[in-house]
């Protein structure tokens, strides 16, 4: 079989997107979106992706001339729907830990054609951290990292107003757009650079707030074959997704339409000067029910998404009931419009055709908790007077979740039924589990341990929550049980 590069031509255009993360969503959601910008609009360009970290795909990205394929399924009005999509919008890849790509990196900040940034580097990437400086090649840390590429591009255009980029993060942080320009400026402030830099972060750049939402497992390993017989060549990056989409874009000083003329091309995104509606439904709903629920199903034996809403006796009225039980009820809003999205929702995540693999899902589920389940945990609290048994045991669940003492590469290694799976998340949670864990102990000692280090930690969730009256308690209690009768037993008793 020919592969990808044999079949089909690169189309070089202006580099006008600078990209950071090559994962699979960006690939299949922005990514895809430029270049059906392409296809209906006179957008004329590419994206330039930058690998984060050290390790990456930029090696396959770059074998493949930055050319791969979206596999877009689902139901849609009873009826099933497939669209194959070959993606030629990325022009390449870079690492910038390779001394040549990071030159090639440092160009980008002095073109002409260069007009946004867009990223995704997980809900702990946006995030400062010390021991970052000015002269590193590259900077560790996401935000450091743009900081040292803006103030390039200021010095080599001489602080031209016209030369400002648009930044649109992606990373599912509640104001992503706002916290990324606060902490670009505290590394500025901590390089000693010239306060003309800072007016012209504010004066010609715009950090956009953005909510994204559509559901992307990624490579579809088990029927890659097949897939890539169907479409006619080979292709080791097929990148598979949900036909539902939704961009949101809060600007602070203009809508950008004129320059992503999304709407040209019958693209769902919805520019916007407030998005507070949007985002506060999408991540306590959608992603909410994600991060409450895979970690402890993947401990009782399921490995995707539609494992769970298949499982009518344990895993989906666990779901169910947390999303319209407590989800729902902590929030603010018309209940039947939450409750509508709620199905639609649930829906979409029995898509057959995207088996949404749980540890996928898993991935720095710390942070991902107290985003998306956390504010519903203490807004139920506060609303109805009591703890939702629900949210509660998805807390104890993810504790459960982070047990290991050893590691592979940089991931943790827990276990299951006697078969390893890797925590990943950053350093510094990761020590801090397999820490707890190498104390050892029977289950009610291991119980009583790891949820008052835990719940007590004020670095992850911004308070104290030993304080929350019986909530370390009832964490105890399900850990006890987990570690006691198993995670299915310890589901089933609630």
């Amino acid at each position: 079989m020919q592969s990808i590069t044999e079949t089909t031509k690169t189309i070089a255009r202006k580099e006008k997107v600078l990209q950071f993360g090559e994962g699979n969503f960006l690939r299949a959601f922005v990514d895809w979106m430029i270049d059906i910008l392409n296809e209906k609009t006179d957008f004329n360009g590419n994206v330039v992706i930058v690998q984060p970290l050290e390790r990456g795909l930029s090696d396959m990205i770059n074998d493949q001339k930055g050319l791969y394929t979206t596999v877009l399924r689902g139901v849609q009005g009873g009826k099933t729907v497939e669209e194959f999509r070959t993606i030629t919008s990325v022009s390449r890849c870079l690492n910038p830990y390779k001394k040549e790509d990071y030159a090639e990196y440092l160009k980008l900040a002095e073109s002409e054609d260069l007009r946004f940034i867009v990223s995704n580097t997980t809900e702990a990437g946006i995030a400062y951290s010390e021991g970052n400086t000015l002269e590193d090649a590259p900077q560790a840390a996401f935000p450091a990292k743009v900081c040292a590429f803006l103030y390039k591009r200021y010095k080599a255009f001489d602080g031209a107003k016209d030369k400002g980029i648009i930044v649109i993060p992606v990373e599912l942080i509640d104001k992503n757009g706002d916290n990324l320009k606060r902490i670009v400026k505290q590394y500025a402030k901590e390089w000693n650079l010239e306060e003309g830099f800072m007016n012209w972060l504010d004066e010609a750049c715009d950090f956009c707030n953005s909510l994204v939402d559509r559901i992307v497992p990624g490579y579809p390993r088990a029927e890659a074959t097949q897939l890539c017989e169907k479409i006619g060549y080979q292709d080791n990056l097929l990148d598979s997704a949900e036909i539902f989409h939704l961009w949101v874009i809060e600007c602070h000083k203009e809508f950008h339409e004129d320059e992503l003329p999304f709407g040209k091309a019958g693209l769902n995104v919805i520019w916007t000067d407030d998005m507070s509606f949007y985002r506060t439904r999408k991540v306590r709903i959608l992603n909410g029910a994600h991060t409450m629920s895979v970690l402890a199903a993947y401990k009782a034996g399921h490995d995707t998404v539609q494992d769970c809403i298949a499982d009518k006796k344990l895993l989906y009225p666990f779901m169910h009931g947390g999303i319209f039980e407590e989800i729902i009820p902590s929030m603010d809003g018309s209940k039947e419009e939450l409750e509508a999205y709620a199905n639609d929702v649930l829906e979409r995540f029995e898509n057959p055709y995207n088996p949404h693999q749980l540890l996928s899902i898993s991935l720095n589920s710390v942070s991902k908790f107290k985003t998306r389940n956390l504010p519903s945990l203490l807004g139920f609290i506060n609303k109805r007077g009591f703890l939702p048994k629900r949210l509660v045991f998805a807390l104890s669940a993810l504790i459960s979740f982070y047990e290991g003492t050893e590691y592979e590469g940089s991931a943790l290694k827990g276990e299951r039924d006697g078969e390893t799976y890797l925590i990943q998340d950053s350093q510094d949670i990761l020590e801090f589990f397999a820490g707890l864990y190498k104390e050892g102990g029977n289950a009610e000692a291991k119980a009583e341990r790891l949820s008052k280090a835990v719940l007590s930690n004020f670095d992850w969730w911004g308070q104290d929550l030993t304080q929350i009256e019986g909530l370390q308690h009832e964490v105890e209690k399900n850990l006890r049980a987990i570690w006691t009768v198993g995670m299915q037993k310890a589901m089933q008793a609630l």
